[in-house]
């Protein structure tokens, strides 16, 4: 998508990295041209007005589920196995082996 203006920064770049400005996971200096380009672009800022406001629905309808304890745990497991450099099994160790019944 573009606006087909020149910007500094290409409106394509903008969309693809879209989620890491909503998300805060970019550093300040791009944070800025970002928000220079959407003072200056009515697509772009609108893209991102829709994709603020789903982000926020999402997090007002899903962001209250409790996550299983025991899913946690499997979770930190894996990441502390990952961070000490050993090996990850393929399939879950932790999870009930099952038993074939014949028919």
């Amino acid at each position: 998508m573009s606006c087909g203006e020149p910007h500094e920064t290409d409106c394509s770049e903008i969309l693809d990295h879209l989620y890491e400005f909503l998300d805060r996971e970019m550093p300040d200096s791009d944070c800025v041209k970002f928000e220079h380009h959407f003072e200056e672009c009515s697509p772009c800022l609108e893209k991102y007005g829709l994709e603020q406001a789903v982000k926020k629905l999402v997090k007002r309808c899903c962001g209250h589920d409790d996550v299983p304890g025991d899913l946690r745990d499997k979770v930190m497991g894996r990441i502390e196995l990952i961070r000490s450099g050993q090996a990850v099994p393929e399939q879950d160790v932790t999870a009930s082996p099952t038993t074939s019944q014949d028919s």
